[in-house]
């Protein structure tokens, strides 16, 4: 997944198509590649690393031709090299791909395809596209297209070239973002409007499962039955450093946007009617019957999520968990042997001490399982097991899409590791995945509360102190509520379990403190009601968190934002996109710069 770009015109398609790329840059990647097509040739140029890298191949070499696509990529499936860099092309060059999203069913296409003569290069989901589209060919790429999409399961924002029909370019879109450019004799493909902004500002956005067939002087947009759909062009009126945020002010927002979409690649393939499902891990029912020991390791929001994996962990699974700041867990002389599974999360996977965490670990003999979001990375090649978030890129120091997914996995191995042992009940496994299924939808909700908020914050920027209190897991979603606001705001701020307040830092609380009561667990919620009316005594404003049908707690609090009714064992994912947005638009009230927050860097590398 990352960026993508086509053109068809009069220009020399491998500089529009490397300027596209550039626009793209800032949304991080890997690896960066080139299709161009002349004379009934697709010829193919891509290298790992940085977009230079192919810049100074193709400055030797240039790749003529007036139509061509091109893809920045950040890997999810094969680490990033030369090789599993886009385009991917079919093995009689005939047809070239480049694509974002996840194929969710790619390892039965692609034993299917290899027991028909088809050689693989790379360890791309991609690649098998271009095998498929090749093996199913009609003579018509528009038609080849519309069968193979019949066979593909998961998400995908596609551009293709063939050989055969060198007049056009072929774009699909379903569940990825994919956006058609229209210009005088030339037409455009990208993931995303910076990538075209400087050729034309009038775009069709393609809708999911919309299909756009390109020529130099004509745009076709068709549904999956084929049928013709009349599109309203969209005119962009963004700058261009506007543009690479996609219009929002902050990449921070434009990543808080992104979360519904974040989770279901995260959830796509790994949530089924029995429970969860990771395809690729080594850690069995048979392994399970020597672990006896569950250590999460993990720093910072990483490590708040994994706070959420031990309560579900232990609820689910029944079995026992330590969760441990990533800094102290090698200077403790841990208790670990091969008996221990060890998990570690880490959004760049770069994380210095989890590294050391690992290798520790490792040397005791504890099978290590990861969860990053980076393919590739270090955590991702030392590790036994690794499941990816598939959050794709986060520009914004602070964390938030990344955070989400990190949950969203941890619940799903919650399930898996209870279904492994046999804690878990039929019935639960399948209802945590249900709920989790619902999260992109209740997320979208939770950001359309975004006013409400923002009227909150504007009212309250100027405090100095800030408390958060929940019970279970709400707990969590508290801290990591606080971390934020602290992260990005400067604002001081504490998280407390509700019933620990009166043992001390209530004493702290005086007439107007904010404290923020997170209430979304039905078995604690009268507990919660006695904390909030502790507080209230000592005089703060408290702002109360609910699902609906706990309207009523207005008379106990001074403010209620009310959540949808939901399982109460998914309130975390949704609970914290309104946590996310208070610590947003109190940074931004404030003037406080949001996406680089001062003293804190996006990847810690050293301890």
């Amino acid at each position: 997944m990352c960026g993508i770009v086509g053109y068809i015109g009069d220009k020399q398609a491998q500089d529009v198509l490397i300027s596209g790329l550039s626009r793209l840059e800032y949304r991080g990647y890997d690896s960066a590649g080139i299709a161009t097509l002349e004379n009934e040739v697709i010829r193919v140029e891509k290298k790992k690393g940085r977009l230079k890298n192919l810049e100074a191949v193709l400055e030797k070499t240039p790749l003529s031709g007036k139509v061509g696509i091109g893809h920045t990529r950040w890997a999810t499936h094969g680490v990033p090299s030369d090789a599993n860099a886009h385009p991917h092309s079919s093995v009689n060059k005939e047809i070239s791909v480049v694509h974002n999203g996840i194929i969710e069913n790619y390892m039965t296409l692609k034993d299917e395809l290899q027991a028909l003569g088809h050689v693989f290069i790379s360890d791309t989901d991609t690649e098998v596209i271009a095998h498929l589209l090749n093996e199913l060919y009609t003579g018509d790429l528009v038609e080849t297209v519309q069968i193979a999409l019949t066979r593909m399961k998961g998400s995908y924002a596609l551009a293709i070239l063939c050989a055969n029909e060198p007049d056009k370019i072929v774009a699909v879109r379903k569940d990825s973002p994919l956006i058609v450019g229209l210009g005088d004799g030339e037409n455009f493909i990208a993931s995303d409007i910076p990538a075209i902004l400087n050729y034309t500002r009038e775009v069709y956005l393609l809708d999911n499962g919309e299909m756009a067939v390109l020529t130099a002087d004509h745009i076709k947009v068709m549904d999956g039955a084929g049928n013709i759909i009349e599109k309203e062009i969209f005119v962009v009126d963004w700058d261009p450093g506007d543009a690479e945020k996609g219009g929002y002010d902050h990449f921070m927002m434009k990543e808080m946007v992104e979360q519904p979409k974040a989770m279901m690649e995260a959830l796509m393939g790994r949530c089924c009617d029995n429970g969860a499902s990771f395809t690729g891990l080594k850690l069995d029912a048979e392994m399970m019957k020597h672990i006896n020991r569950i250590q999460i390791v993990a720093c910072g929001t990483a490590y708040h999520a994994g706070m959420v994996g031990k309560y579900y962990f232990e609820k689910f699974a029944r079995i026992s968990v330590e969760t441990e700041a990533a800094s102290e867990y090698r200077y403790k002389n841990p208790i670990v042997d091969e008996n221990t599974l060890l998990i570690v999360i880490s959004q760049s996977g770069e994380t210095a001490d989890t590294l050391a965490a690992i290798r520790l670990a490792k040397e005791r003999g504890a099978w290590v399982l990861a969860v990053t979001n980076v393919v590739g990375s270090s955590i991702a090649r030392e590790a036994d097991d690794v499941i990816y978030t598939n959050a794709g890129p986060e520009i914004a120091v602070a964390s938030t899409k990344a955070y989400v997914t990190q949950v969203g996995c941890m619940m799903l191995l919650a399930s898996f590791l209870g279904n492994l042992n046999g804690k878990m009940k039929k019935e639960d496994a399948a209802r945590i995945c249900h709920g989790l299924m619902m999260t992109p939808g209740l997320i979208e909700k939770a950001l359309d509360t975004q006013d409400v908020i923002k009227a909150f914050a504007d009212r309250n920027y100027e405090i100095d102190d800030l408390f958060y209190m929940g019970r279970g897991v709400d707990l969590y979603t508290s801290m990591e509520g606080s971390l934020k606001l602290k992260e990005i705001s400067y604002i001081h701020s504490e998280a407390y379990a509700a019933g620990e307040l009166k043992h001390g830092p209530i004493a702290l609380i005086e007439d107007g403190t904010i404290v923020v009561a997170v209430c979304t667990q039905e078995n604690v919620f009268e507990k919660m009601l006695s904390n909030i009316k502790e507080v209230k005594a000592r005089g703060a404003h408290v702002l109360a968190i609910v699902q609906a049908g706990h309207e009523d707690i207005a008379s106990e609090v001074d403010e209620v934002w009310v959540i949808p009714e939901m399982d109460d064992d998914i309130t975390a994912i949704p609970t914290i996109v309104y946590l996310q947005l208070l610590a947003y638009y109190l940074a931004v009230a404030r003037g406080c710069d949001v996406d680089k927050p001062k003293n804190l860097a996006k990847s810690v590398t050293v301890e």
